[in-house]
């Protein structure tokens, strides 16, 4: 029946998506797809179903959804090991960049506590099971609900349209409320995210450092949040394009990390590839080299292919051209490039599979399953805790594609 369940969730879904036509491409949600299909549906039929938590002092803070109802999380307690170790895992799911996506925004689960499920099923990272997630089974592990459409980092509001953007006041309130339900005590955090909410555990990670004593250990996880400053198959900046609305309309611009907007201008200081060597606390970055997110809504988006030449490349790689794939590579080389400098630090982790995917921490086939993905023999979750217990130094590049045997490729119908 949870599995009938689950499937119906998606077959709605993806049937929302179709009547809507996915609005702007930003509203593509990927990571929901994923996770609920294949992480659940596929591997694991009985996930263990976390139930959602108001923070009720948000409010006063000002530090609300949208649509201004109370911002949520999912927590469920840590046991034994772990009862004094944190996960906080940011949720992704794109942006808006105008009032128009923002108002839409405000009446999905994107944007809003109301339209958020009261439950959902912890797998991959998030799973309670040693033999899906060997390192961080028995932490206290959190998810963070995203509903201000900025990356955790807007303070602003638009009265007019009777908009919140309060991404940067919900982050705190909800470190604030973990922190008096024991998460100050912690010996040992992650920050953690995956998508839209994997580029906002870099740009809070030395700020979440901070929150916590020198003796504390501190690390931080990015997944699928390596947005590059790409040019599209039209010779445009998409994304660049995005994110100037985003930083534009959601006073984004203030909650930067200073160390970049002193030399750059707040845009370029929202993509990751200006920020991460400058980053103190210990990062690992978990990419795949041929972003699906970012194939389809930053390197050839509709919008940027009005003769749909990349239409069937697009949603599938099998069916991309040789020269669609010299470009494709040219877009690995770039990622490759963005990371050099981050690699250098020995403190650092990477682990850029060549592969079609996006978001690979919460998903259990790609995090931690019999047939997950590897480079080099080590799968994503033993990378990751290799990484974060220093048991050894992570940094793993994988050769481009089609060498990868053990991809998770996504194909969109």
């Amino acid at each position: 029946m949870m599995k009938l369940f689950w499937v119906g969730v998606v077959i709605a879904f993806v049937f929302l998506q179709v009547v809507t036509g996915f609005l702007d491409f930003n509203e593509t949600e990927l990571s929901f797809i994923e996770a609920y299909d294949y992480g659940v549906s596929k591997l694991n039929y009985n996930p263990l179903m976390v139930g959602l938590t108001l923070i009720p002092s948000a409010g006063a803070k000002g530090a609300v959804c949208l649509d201004g109802t109370l911002p949520g999380y999912h927590w469920h307690r840590g046991y034994g090991s772990g009862a004094n170790s944190w996960l906080i895992q940011l949720e992704g799911g794109g942006w808006c960049n105008n009032i128009r996506t923002c108002v839409y925004r405000k009446k999905t689960r994107r944007g809003s506590s109301t339209y958020m499920e009261k439950q959902i099923p912890f797998t991959g990272i998030l799973s309670d099971k040693a033999e899906e997630n060997p390192d961080f089974f028995n932490w206290n592990r959190v998810k963070l609900r995203y509903c201000d459409g900025a990356s955790f980092t807007g303070d602003s509001e638009n009265k007019a349209a009777q908009l919140q953007f309060r991404g940067q006041r919900i982050w705190l309130a909800a470190m604030e409320d973990l922190m008096s339900k024991g998460m100050r005590n912690t010996k040992q955090a992650l920050l953690s995210g995956c998508s839209a909410g994997g580029l906002a555990s870099i740009l809070h990670c030395d700020e979440f450092r901070n929150m916590f004593p020198r003796t504390t250990k501190v690390k931080c996880l990015s997944d699928a949040g390596l947005f590059l400053d790409a040019i599209d198959v039209s010779g445009g900046r998409t994304l660049r394009s995005l994110y100037s609305g985003v930083v534009g309309l959601q006073g984004v611009q203030h909650n930067l990390p200073r160390i970049c907007t002193n030399h750059l201008d707040p845009t370029s200081c929202f993509f990751p590839q200006n920020l991460i060597s400058h980053i103190q606390t210990p990062l690992f970055i978990l990419n795949a080299a041929y972003d699906s997110w970012q194939i389809q809504s930053s390197i050839a988006p509709l919008s940027a292919d009005p003769h749909g030449y990349w239409h069937d490349c697009r949603l599938n790689h099998a069916k991309c051209s040789a020269s669609q794939i010299r470009f494709l590579q040219g877009f690995r080389t770039q990622m490759l490039n963005a990371i050099k400098g981050f690699s250098m630090s020995r403190e650092n982790g990477l682990f850029i599979n060549s592969c079609f995917a996006h978001c690979q921490t919460e998903r259990q086939d790609t995090w931690f399953a019999d047939d997950s993905p590897e480079i080099r023999n080590k799968p994503i979750a033993i990378a990751v805790g290799d990484w974060y217990f220093d048991r050894a130094g992570v940094k793993a590049i994988d050769c481009p594609y089609p060498c990868d045997k053990t991809c998770h490729n996504l194909v969109f119908r």
